[in-house]
């Protein structure tokens, strides 16, 4: 998957975890936080389990959050070192 289908991904998961409150182009366009965009906290924990479970990885919901903010943090953080290295 590259870069721009990532974001797009992400960016559909961001808006089913939402209900909908969170468009795919607005979550594509803006630079904002996705708390901003109107990803309540039911949102952001839906997002996560999409996430674990689409991509097949573990994230660290203990630790920082900032990975979690934007679709761009959040497509960083998937194709980081650890998981290019896998």
């Amino acid at each position: 998957m590259n870069p721009d289908q990532l974001r797009h991904r992400l960016a559909e998961l961001v808006a089913a975890a939402s209900d909908g409150d969170v468009r795919v182009e607005d979550a594509l366009a803006s630079s904002a936080g996705l708390a901003e965009l109107g990803l309540g906290s039911l949102g952001h924990l839906r997002l996560v389990d999409a996430v674990e479970a689409e991509f097949d990885v573990q994230l660290d919901t203990a630790g920082d959050l900032h990975a979690l903010d934007s679709i761009d943090q959040l497509a960083a953080y998937l194709a980081g070192p650890a998981k290019a290295a896998s």
